[in-house]
């Protein structure tokens, strides 16, 4: 397998940024995986079909396209509880899983931030993180980035739509939101970007060396 570097964690754990920042780092795509599950959901509403419905959703989800992905509506307060919502039908996890495997297998490697990145999707990733923090410390990052989007949203409206996702992702029985055992966890609650970022830099750094010596032993 190429470099590939898998980032899991809920939503407003920082992974998204932190993914990012890696990209940039290692020179590798990056690639949101929670952006396709958002742009199911929104689709699959748009289409007048119901989100709950596993094969409205799973049809939605075979069509997908990656030019679809760049919709400033799928960065929304609705979006991500229509992707938490679609999430959990194996239909669309399956419909979506060639999309994530082809992206990974880029030769020279890539990032991928999700859910289950490191469970389900690359498995064999030579570098998993989990990122996460309180639910309270990600209800105000999530709050300050949809109210500066202009969305007009309160704080406990956002705790509330984590606490809820945190569940509905935990036990979902199609690949469920869950470190995999040898992952290494990052908990950013009292973390800056930029300290949680380095953190992510120097797993990255150790994982990769680890992956560079095996593959000289082949």
């Amino acid at each position: 397998m190429p470099f590939v570097i898998a980032v899991d964690g809920p939503a407003a754990s920082g992974k998204g940024t932190i993914a990012t920042r890696l990209g940039a780092m290692f020179g590798l795509p990056v690639l949101d995986t929670g952006l396709l599950y958002r742009g199911v959901g929104v689709l699959t509403e748009r289409a007048g079909e119901n989100p709950d419905d596993p094969q409205a959703a799973g049809a939605i989800a075979a069509t997908l396209t990656a030019g679809q992905l760049d919709d400033p509506t799928l960065r929304t307060r609705a979006a991500g509880e229509l992707a938490s919502r679609v999430a959990i039908h194996q239909t669309v996890r399956s419909a979506l899983l060639d999309f994530q495997h082809a992206f990974a297998r880029q030769p020279g490697g890539a990032v991928l931030d999700g859910r289950d990145i490191g469970t389900v999707i690359c498995p064999q990733a030579p570098a998993k993180l989990y990122v996460t923090a309180t639910p309270e410390v990600r209800a105000e990052r999530r709050w300050k980035q949809l109210t500066g989007q202009g969305e007009d949203v309160g704080y406990d409206d956002v705790l509330a739509d984590i606490r809820k996702r945190d569940a509905r992702d935990g036990a979902r029985e199609a690949a469920p939101m869950v470190a995999a055992p040898d992952a290494e966890l990052l908990d950013t609650t009292e973390m800056t970007i930029e300290q949680a970022a380095d953190a992510a830099r120097r797993i990255v750094e150790a994982a990769r060396a680890r992956w560079e010596g095996s593959q000289e032993t082949t």
